[in-house]
């Protein structure tokens, strides 16, 4: 099983091409900060490349911009090339079948592409506003203490 599913930042804004056959291609660099402080008492971050195709591609590099907090799922794939030299290369990274916006509303408000929101571009039917339900991400802001719980037992 090949399963890769990442929350993280996006370290600059997604990058959108076209294969000569005019498939859209997105890549980008999610930082996704390790479960554990350092002995300095500070986060690390893992830097993962991550490459999406097709629609998803596109989505990624309409609504999505450096700084964002992003969510998605996908799987590892090895890649690898001969260089200029001859010497052999490899390039791992995620390709992202699925991606999510994972910032807080009011997080999200801050961005300035986010102004025709997710919502109002792909929705079909009735938008959560219009049917009255409030509008939720699903996730909640986790305490930096890792073992505080953020629920009563």
């Amino acid at each position: 099983m090949n399963k890769a599913i990442l929350m993280g930042r996006l370290t600059k804004d997604p990058e959108l091409r076209s294969t000569n056959g005019g498939v859209s291609v997105c890549s980008f660099t999610v930082a996704v900060d390790r479960r554990f402080k350092n002995a300095q008492g500070e986060r690390e971050a893992d830097f993962i490349p991550v490459v999406c195709w097709r629609q998803t591609a596109e989505f990624v590099a309409r609504y999505f911009q450096k700084g964002q907090r992003i969510a998605l799922v996908g799987s590892i794939q090895v890649r690898h090339w001969d260089d200029e030299q001859g010497n052999r290369r490899y390039m791992t990274e995620v390709i992202a079948d699925e991606v999510y916006f994972a910032d807080s509303k009011q997080e999200s408000s801050n961005y300035s592409n986010q102004s025709n929101n997710y919502q109002n571009a792909y929705s079909s039917g009735s938008s959560a506003k219009e049917s009255g339900s409030d509008f939720s991400d699903g996730f909640f802001e986790a305490p930096d203490d890792d073992t505080a719980l953020p629920f009563d037992l």
